[in-house]
């Protein structure tokens, strides 16, 4: 039986990989400490900084809980469709040992052939539309994530006034190095998981 298999983690960096090289609202020129000047040809001065992801990933709390319901979830369904292949297959035993006993007629026989056929169906029904759902809510999920770092981006950078926010990835990046006093990824996981136990408490309201 083939599991669901749901790529929570690729899809994750994929999404926020969508921050680099992407405009963050400018405001007058500062000069924070995490920000550096890159003076251009055309003498145009910007001020960039980074978000680690792989950082992120792992101490955003709103994405490791749901990546833990994602999980059980998947697992709930597996082992559903378990049951049925299993149930399949026992059923199928039963009428091939019957049928080599010769204790089944001819008519017997083409029912449970078309039983069986038609369970091998249902479980491929139901196998789809379960991972259709699955996909689904993780869609929903990545979509709600990224409006949730945009709007964070958005007030952070009232204050800081960076031009451009980059990701940046141990296991994959364009980014070959990283000035370590651009990194903004503790304010960003920070501010995230405030949000997320803010929201938390108006929905316990």
């Amino acid at each position: 039986m083939k599991n669901i298999s749901i790529f929570f983690s690729t899809s994750f960096i994929v999404i926020l990989a969508a921050l680099s090289g992407c405009n963050v609202p400018n405001g007058p020129q500062t000069a924070p400490v995490t920000s550096i000047a890159l003076t251009q040809a055309t003498g145009v001065t910007s001020k960039i900084a980074y978000v680690n992801i792989d950082t992120l990933e792992a101490k955003y709390e709103l994405l490791k809980t749901t990546r833990e319901e994602f999980k059980k979830r998947q697992e709930q369904m597996e082992n559903e469709l378990q049951r049925s292949f299993d149930q399949m297959n026992s059923d199928a035993d039963e009428v091939r040992k019957k049928a080599e006993a010769n204790t089944l007629t001819q008519v017997e026989y083409e029912a449970a052939q078309k039983r069986l056929g038609q369970m091998q169906r249902s479980l491929q029904t139901r196998k789809q539309s379960l991972t259709d759902q699955l996909m689904k809510e993780q869609e929903d999920f990545n979509k709600d994530l990224k409006e949730r770092l945009d709007a964070f981006l958005e007030d952070y950078n009232k204050t800081r006034h960076y031009d451009y926010v980059l990701s940046y990835s141990y296991s994959g990046s364009s980014l070959l190095y990283v000035n370590k006093q651009l990194d903004i990824t503790n304010d960003v996981v920070d501010g995230m998981n405030a949000g997320s136990k803010k929201d938390a408490g108006k929905k316990n309201k």
